[in-house]
């Protein structure tokens, strides 16, 4: 009778297990790993082939209707080796309650009036950000790509409805996709003041506003800051787009006290979203917080003048706020590139490329399992079993991900791989390391999923593959909330790209490979 054992996380373990096989057997040494030392067993490993490929993807689940990314790109990335990415965001505003532009509490006489003046309305979008080693500055952080050079930015107002529920069948939930970019209709013409206007990411951390009267005077000037907290006496760096004032005044203030804004679902329906549009052949690629302390927004700044007998007798400063807040979804409208079939694999983020593994190979004799399957099934402990992807280095890494993650898919389905659960995220493995002689590589520990494939405790079919993707751990798996939940949802919006050597055999060293260690019984 063939018995395979699955490996042990700890030294009870192996005992209960061995138990079972050996008797008065008592010198058991645990090393870490899970291998057997001692005199019924012999430690041994091998090498399986496997075969890896490209996996073009069309789009990912790119809003935040199930699930809150946080994170959203905007901008342009254009590589030789990789697909250009152009992406942008889509999103809906909050407002406050009974907004006004004169305020109730300030009360005049029936020959006054009040002349409303706005003095810059814009689009403040907050970095991400680190503090310096000195720990007085902050520095420009997830940004890929040139930043010496600009894309064109566009604003425009959407008369596409943002819906939570899918408007053809409302019992269901909406979702959009990274490809939904004709789905979102533009109205009227851009909003903001400079058409393309030129993003080239700064160190900007502070806005002067010029308040103006209503006969044209100025009237004071403000510096406009944010910080992190309100002990912080760090400014924050974020980007000013100017935006044309009196469309701002028009579609906004003047409707303040209309029916339009007399609840958020009125807005919206009014006022459908934003669409910040990013287009060009150059530039960077920036990672936007909307989960920040400072978050997306435009902000309109006005002045009051209370006027009298043709003399301005009071002055009154607003600043109001609209939050790019409620229903968001990015859009990447990715180059077609077609990868040549070669010793490589492709992999990037966003909506670009993945890959496909197929681990023991084709089944010959026809039993339904792949004939390395029936080979290995023997007598072995499974000590360890870890799956290894070389980078080529002489491509492009600017932009290399730090970490990779692997999950199966039957071809109808996506879940997570059994160790991913078992041994936690970290252990699993998949983060960007060196080996001994400096070469850059992935390793993912499949010790449970070997396992369970080899002592049949799960099926295994041969339309089973693992998919291997670039991922953001601290977004990306939002959706794994807890060991029941294994159903993976590709979510996606980290854009680095990576080229890894594939199975074939002129990668020499560097080729894909699956390793298992074992220990199996002495005859």
């Amino acid at each position: 009778m063939r018995r395979i054992f699955e490996k042990s996380t700890s030294v009870v373990a192996l005992i209960l297990i061995f138990t079972a096989v050996i008797s008065c057997e008592k010198d058991f040494t645990d090393i870490g790993s899970g291998i057997i030392s001692n005199t019924k067993f012999d430690t041994s490993s091998l090498l399986v082939d496997i075969e890896i490929e490209n996996s073009p993807i069309v789009s990912v689940k790119s809003d935040n209707i199930s699930a809150e990314p946080g994170q959203y790109l905007l901008g342009v990335h254009a590589s030789d080796d990789y697909e250009k990415i152009e992406a942008s965001i889509v999103s809906q505003l909050a407002i406050s309650t009974a907004l006004q532009v004169v305020d109730d509490a300030n009360v005049y006489d029936s020959d006054t009036t009040v002349v409303t003046k706005v003095d810059t309305v814009f689009l403040r979008l907050p970095y991400q950000v680190t503090l310096n080693d000195d720990g007085d500055a902050y520095e420009l952080d997830s940004i890929i790509g040139n930043q010496s050079k600009a894309f064109n930015l566009n604003i425009y107002q959407t008369s596409t409805y943002l819906s939570r529920l899918d408007p053809t069948d409302p019992s269901k939930v909406n979702s959009y996709s990274s490809n939904d970019v004709d789905v979102f209709e533009k109205t009227g013409s851009e909003l903001n003041v400079t058409t393309d206007f030129k993003f080239l990411p700064a160190l900007t951390d502070s806005i002067l506003v010029k308040r103006w009267l209503s006969n044209g005077a100025l009237a004071t000037i403000d510096t406009v800051t944010y910080t992190s907290s309100t002990t912080s006496t760090i400014p924050l760096p974020f980007a000013v787009i100017p935006l044309k004032e009196d469309k701002i005044k028009e579609l906004f203030l003047d409707k303040y006290e209309s029916a339009e804004f007399d609840s958020q679902d009125a807005f919206n329906n009014y006022f459908r979203g934003v669409i910040l549009e990013a287009t060009g052949n150059e530039g960077s690629l920036i990672s936007l917080n909307f989960s920040g302390t400072v978050k997306p927004s435009i902000e309109v700044y006005y002045t009051n003048s209370v006027v009298a007998g043709g003399v301005v007798i009071d002055t009154i400063h607003k600043n109001d706020s609209f939050l790019l807040s409620g229903i968001r979804t990015s859009t990447y409208k990715m180059e077609d590139k077609v990868y040549p079939v070669n010793n490589q694999v492709i992999l990037q983020g966003a909506a670009g490329s993945e890959a496909t593994i197929k681990l023991f190979g084709a089944d010959s004799d026809g039993d339904g399992l792949a004939d390395k399957i029936d080979e290995l099934r023997d007598d072995l402990l499974i000590n360890d079993a870890s799956l290894t992807f070389y980078v080529n280095e002489e491509v492009d890494i600017t932009a290399i991900p730090y970490q990779l993650f692997l999950y199966k898919s039957d071809e109808t389905s996506f879940s997570h791989i059994k160790d991913a659960i078992s041994e936690g995220f970290t252990s699993f493995g998949g983060l960007l390391e060196e080996d001994e002689d400096g070469n850059k590589r992935y390793t993912f520990k499949i010790t449970d999923y070997i396992s369970d494939i080899l002592s049949g405790e799960t099926g295994y079919s041969l339309n089973t593959k693992l998919r291997l993707k670039v991922i953001n751990k601290s977004t990306d798996l939002k959706s794994f909330v807890s060991i029941s939940d294994t159903i993976h949802k590709n979510y996606s919006w980290n854009p680095k790209a990576v080229t890894l050597f594939n199975h074939s055999d002129i990668n020499g060293n560097k080729k894909a490979e699956l390793k298992i260690s074992y220990s199996e019984k002495k005859n």
